[in-house]
């Protein structure tokens, strides 16, 4: 690389933040964007390791000590070139992907990783504002139409890579505007929408065409796509909540995280709040943490965002909790390099102030004589082995405050509506977990059908859905056209392992 020492000599810095007094009034986004010669010093980091496991690590295989290189020798425009080679995304993982490439970074064996998702999002705004994001529109048309259902990052890498080659491409959304869950489900202060909108202008330009308000199953039946398109790509994402069954689950004050998520983003948008982000009427048009004891019922990323626009509500108190225990402040011995590390992770919105609660079992929603939530029962989880076997109990039950309950426990399966239910009527299935059934190509039980993103793998990152478009458009082409210059691999990692 071009600096051998440079691993020696920097330390990793990773995206300024604005300051807790100053954001949390606010939705714009938290990370500040380094210098460009901030970032130089962190792209010299990068090792001259011999096998680079970053690209391993990362879903989309993307080139990383290369374009390390690249920004260190200050030739942003080749780093732009070898980024925008394997991820049509870079502002979207530059800001919401977890990075891990990071995690399998050669360096981080005994030191701070490569900031590499720092470095990503540096290059593509450079790029952005140096002009060389332009649209790239192809000179011929093969004469093939594709409609893709869901305008998601899968739905969308698949629509870019396809319009690339020359096919005629139609991303079909329910919801108002196109962006999926990078419109509807992450905050804007970690994903503004005007880098949504800069993405969708450059490919409008680019020739690909969409259509919002279009619910594939109810207002636009799957046959009638049958017979107009070529093929068609369902990428419609996971979105049927993990709700708690428990005593007390019907009280007013409980919804799912997203709805609640969703809400804010249509309120900074100045839309309407009649409908949600499926297009269908909400059950509450006004979900408002504040003044409002809040408990986000997860641990995770969905979790995170709600005590972040909680916070931004000014709600009376935040309260997390999570089922599994309190991770080590270190990588765990049972998640070695170069695997996903089980750590403790505390997010910008931990920053912010929440109280966060660890082995956790809800054991019940009190309500008030009208169904009104207005706690919670809860208790701590142990482990007793002195039978010889480990046993789970629950002590130190008690009552918490809490007049909004959101759960953020993950998503079970793709939505199965109408469209789903029309996909069974042609003989296409779901498997055990509620997913699409497609093979190794993303090809379903009807030939011109394929599926991919998290209707197929279920919940995942935002990287894996871009890179399943990505390999779902590849097969796709080679479907139409007996061959494909697209890149990607023939069969995903993911299914290698299924």
């Amino acid at each position: 690389m071009g600096k051998p020492t440079g691993f020696l000599e920097v330390d990793r810095k990773t995206s300024a933040k604005r300051e807790v007094s100053e954001r949390i009034n606010d939705y714009k986004e938290i990370e500040l964007l380094n210098s460009s010669e901030e970032t130089e010093k962190q792209a010299s980091r990068c090792m001259d390791c011999g096998t680079p496991f970053c690209h391993s690590g990362c879903p989309l295989g993307n080139i990383i000590p290369e374009f390390n290189d690249a920004v260190y020798e200050q030739n942003w425009k080749y780093a732009y070139e070898i980024l925008s080679s394997t991820n049509n995304f870079p502002e979207f993982t530059g800001r919401i992907c977890p990075a891990p490439c990071e995690s399998a970074c050669v360096l981080g064996i005994n030191k701070p990783p490569v900031a590499i998702e720092l470095i990503e999002k540096s290059i593509i705004e450079k790029a952005y504002s140096e002009g060389w994001v332009v649209p790239f529109v192809p000179t011929k048309r093969t004469g093939k139409k594709i409609a893709i259902v869901g305008s998601g990052p899968a739905g969308l890498a698949a629509a870019a890579q396809l319009n690339k080659v020359g096919h005629s491409v139609t991303v079909f959304e329910r919801a108002d505007r196109i962006g999926g869950l990078l419109r509807y489900g992450i905050p804007d202060f970690k994903l503004d929408k005007s880098v949504v909108d800069r993405r969708v202008a450059v490919m409008e330009k680019e020739g690909v065409e969409f259509k919002t308000n279009v619910h594939i199953g109810v207002n636009y039946k799957v046959s009638k796509l049958t017979n107009e398109y070529d093929a068609i790509l369902i990428a419609t994402g996971s979105t049927t909540p993990r709700l708690i069954n428990t005593k007390g689950s019907d009280a007013t004050g409980i919804y799912p995280a997203m709805e609640f998520l969703s809400q804010q983003n249509k309120r900074n948008a100045h839309i309407a709040l009649e409908v949600n982000h499926k297009g269908e009427e909400y059950t509450n048009s006004n979900i408002l943490a504040t003044g409002k004891h809040v408990v986000v019922i997860g641990g995770g990323d969905t979790g995170s965002d709600c005590v972040g626009t909680s916070n931004r509500h000014k709600a009376a108190s935040i309260t997390q909790i999570e089922v599994m225990p309190k991770p080590p402040v270190d990588r765990a011995e049972n998640t070695p390099w170069p695997n996903w590390p089980n750590m403790l992770r505390t997010s910008t919105s931990h920053e912010e102030g929440a109280n966060r609660l660890w082995s956790i079992s809800l054991q019940e929603f009190i309500t008030n004589d009208k169904n009104e939530l207005v706690a919670l029962k809860i208790g701590d989880i142990t482990y007793d082995m002195s039978n010889g076997k480990m046993e789970q109990k629950v002590e130190n039950i008690r009552e918490i405050p809490c007049d909004l309950a959101l759960i953020a426990a993950g998503f079970l399966h793709t939505d199965h509506g109408n469209l789903f239910q029309e996909l069974t009527e042609t003989g296409i299935s779901a498997d055990e977990r509620g997913n699409i059934v497609a093979n190794g190509n993303y090809q379903s039980a009807q030939e011109k059908i394929f599926v991919a993103g998290d209707a197929r793998r279920g919940q995942s990152l935002v990287v894996w859905a871009i890179s399943e478009g990505r390999e779902a458009a590849r097969n796709i082409d080679q479907f139409l056209m007996g061959k494909t210059s697209l890149e990607g691999k023939s069969v995903s990692s993911f299914d290698i392992f299924k």
